[in-house]
């Protein structure tokens, strides 16, 4: 498979020999408001221009409606033709923007021989998750690929065990720019990674949703330095940065 990072969560996958768009967030640079008065969003500018990242693409999947996971550029400029899989109860409000085929993934969902599987996620503990509504997270499998698992913006909690658990990923990932909302963490951070990539020794880590938004509190240098003092493998948690494009296999 071939997984190319645009920004932020945005990923474009080559697999099964089909071309996936993962979350669009196409918002120009410190166009949107800051959440935390830090700066505005999203800090960094895209890697390539929206009709380079639009070529080729089969299927857009988008995990929830925050908009830095499907912003109005992006409602705008994907083709409303393409089919769309989103969390269940996000249709609605999609089709509102003139999406036209649209299916909330209630199920395993085999789409062109990939098999899409929804995940448990929690965009944070506690009071938080109110605040942050629900996620999803995925798995795709297809013959001769890698099994990828998705996490999608949840921190660490029993479900994402469970899934690595019972999946045996090749490919996770992550989310790891440990976001705070009113102090809490909504993602995962440097620990969590770390930890995922100690649940699953026989996984690669792929670590996005970095550096783009002002709530972060993780840099890739921070991830990179606390998994070398934790003892992982660089070449097991990988880092990519913006437009950067990763070959992986099982």
């Amino acid at each position: 498979m071939q997984l190319e990072l645009i920004r932020n969560a945005t990923l474009k996958i080559n697999y099964g020999d089909h071309v996936l768009l993962i979350d669009p967030y196409f918002a120009p640079r410190h166009s949107l408001p800051s959440f935390t008065g830090r700066s505005p969003n999203p800090m960094t500018e895209l890697p390539g221009s929206i009709d380079h990242i639009l070529q080729g693409v089969e299927l857009v999947i988008v995990s929830h409606l925050h908009t830095d996971h499907f912003d109005t550029v992006a409602k705008e400029r994907v083709p409303k033709a393409l089919p769309l899989l989103c969390q269940p109860g996000d249709e609605s409000s999609i089709r509102e923007s003139e999406f036209t085929d649209v299916t909330p993934l209630l199920e395993a969902t085999v789409w062109q021989g990939i098999t899409i599987t929804p995940r448990q996620g929690s965009h944070g503990l506690g009071p938080v998750v109110e605040k942050m509504g629900h996620v999803i997270g995925f798995t795709l499998e297809a013959a001769g690929e890698p099994t990828v698992y998705w996490a999608g913006d949840t921190v660490l909690y029993p479900p994402v065990t469970d899934t690595i658990g019972q999946v045996s990923p090749d490919i996770i990932i992550t989310h790891s720019c440990g976001a705070r909302w009113d102090g809490d963490l909504i993602v995962m951070d440097a620990e969590q990674t770390v930890a995922v990539s100690r649940l699953a020794p026989q996984a690669i880590v792929v670590a996005t949703h970095m550096e783009a938004l002002d709530h972060a509190t993780i840099t890739r240098q921070d991830l990179r330095q606390a998994a070398d003092a934790a003892g992982i493998d660089p070449s097991r948690l990988l880092i990519p940065a913006d437009g950067e494009t990763l070959h992986l296999s099982r």
